[in-house]
């Protein structure tokens, strides 16, 4: 589970598989239930609903793209978990029009929060969609992790106006409308009527050694997810991390 596709992008998703694991190992002993229901907003062609439902739960995905339904479809035919892999079209500021209030385990909202008009609100939507004591897997572009980027790269300018900018921007040609601190990520959470709990960094070191290395240099890639893992749980990194995440647990 933590490292279902080896083994390049289990450096993105290593340790976030390994926290959403045990948040559902929690609640499966909660509920008495082994097979939770599970919303994944923005789950594109089933990166995590896949591998979530392999392991025996129900999952459902909304996401805007036809194209990436029909990735995902297949993809859970040839996974044999067609039966366990719903995909609705539609996103988390219309949540509601195509999914059940209060009706999920665990939502998880992966790379969606920095380009909807209305963080705020698609965090709040994700919450409600929890039932109570319902686990909340958000995962956000982290502003420092950009800063780093565009200073490593020369653009000194750009770097700086990221670090004033509201939205963490680093100029008009920026891809992404939001980047998140982990205190702004943990506030949102909490405003939305979730604890926030284990806040953790994504790609601290990944995204800064140069990739030849990684691919070529025997050992390196497992050395490299060992020091991840290792840094991830440490606040002084979260604010160089290229993504951050943070485990919400909803208010009973």
């Amino acid at each position: 589970m933590s490292d279902p596709m080896r083994p390049r992008a289990s450096l993105r998703t290593a340790v976030v598989w390994e926290v959403l694991k045990e948040a559902l190992d929690r609640r499966v002993q909660a509920t008495g239930r082994a097979a939770l229901d599970v919303l994944d907003t923005g789950g594109g062609s089933g990166n995590f609903a896949v591998p979530l439902a392999a392991l025996g739960h129900r999952v459902t995905v909304v996401d805007p793209s036809p194209n990436a339904l029909f990735a995902l479809e297949r993809r859970a035919a040839e996974a044999g978990v067609a039966e366990r892999v719903q995909g609705v079209q539609g996103d988390v500021l219309g949540l509601f029009d195509v999914v059940e209030r209060g009706g999920y385990d665990a939502v998880l909202c992966h790379g969606v929060l920095e380009y909807v008009e209305d963080p705020a609100e698609g965090v709040r939507n994700a919450v409600d969609a929890l039932r109570p004591e319902g686990a909340l897997s958000l995962l956000a572009a982290g502003l420092g992790g950009a800063v780093i980027s565009r200073a490593l790269a020369g653009h000194f300018t750009e770097a700086q106006h990221a670090l004033s900018d509201p939205a963490g921007r680093w100029g008009a040609g920026d891809p992404v409308p939001h980047r998140f601190t982990a205190e702004r990520l943990t506030e949102l959470v909490g405003a939305a009527g979730a604890s926030a709990g284990a806040v953790h960094g994504v790609r601290v070191f990944a995204d800064l050694v140069p990739g030849v290395l990684v691919d070529t240099e025997p050992g390196a890639l497992d050395a490299l997810l060992k020091l991840e893992a290792a840094a991830a749980e440490l606040p002084a990194f979260h604010a160089i991390a290229t993504q951050l995440h943070v485990l919400g647990e909803k208010r009973g």
